[in-house]
């Protein structure tokens, strides 16, 4: 099972994002994530890097670090530009790109409306995720995200991963390849433990995360 971290990107600078992508890398980790948020949650007020900038530059200056948005949120612009964007980044990055889209939530809305953007019906969107895949799968791995029975049959249709986000263990997948996304737990070397023998292929965690104990995990589990 791999392991990565999301960046902290809600920043005036994408200082502390580079940085801690120079410290997961350091640390044995696998893999740098960043939200795809026209704002924080809740916070119009506070700044937000928009990911693929900032994981270009990570992708160039880490370059044992596996990058994605976490994930890329359909609708906010053309089908066409999206993929071009992944397109663009597994140029800087071959073979390092995780394609991970999203349908977006209730919880984004006031993004979209902020911004002008279309409110799209839950069918758009997965026409939108599906769309997406289609186009980038098998140029590199594409993830879906969402807890949804709709979002999880997509994936298994198209052959991807269902990644979760802070799924409780009773409702992983017993099918089909997953990961876990979230805030760590109180028992972090559990919780990772417990994703392993699940059959997780990854877990990634929000910024405010310990990365060294997330290191030394990994260093007794391959030691």
């Amino acid at each position: 099972m791999k392991i990565g971290v999301v960046l902290p990107t809600f920043r005036a600078t994408p200082h502390d994002a580079i940085v801690m992508a120079h410290t997961i890398e350091d640390l044995g980790l696998d893999g740098a994530f960043a939200y795809d948020h026209l704002w924080p949650m809740g916070a119009p007020h506070r700044p937000s890097f928009a990911p693929f900038p900032v994981l270009a530059a990570v992708a160039t200056s880490c370059p044992s670090l596996v990058v994605g948005p976490l994930v890329a949120r359909v609708g906010m612009v053309h089908t066409d530009h999206l993929c071009r964007q992944f397109e663009t980044l597994e140029q800087v990055a071959p073979g390092r790109v995780i394609a991970a889209l999203g349908t977006g939530d209730r919880k984004s809305l006031d993004e979209l409306e902020g911004y002008g953007l279309p409110t799209l019906s839950t069918a758009q969107r997965l026409g939108l995720v599906s769309d997406t895949a289609v186009a980038l799968r098998g140029r590199m791995p594409v993830w879906i995200g969402g807890q949804s029975t709709a979002v999880r049959d997509l994936a298994l249709d198209l052959g991807v991963t269902v990644n979760l986000w802070e799924s409780p263990s009773p409702h992983w997948p017993t099918s089909g390849e997953w990961n876990w996304a979230g805030r760590a737990p109180d028992d972090l070397d559990g919780h990772l433990s417990a994703l392993k023998r699940a059959g997780a292929t990854w877990a990634i965690f929000t910024p405010d995360v310990d990365c060294v104990r997330l290191g030394e995990w990994r260093r007794n589990r391959v030691s």
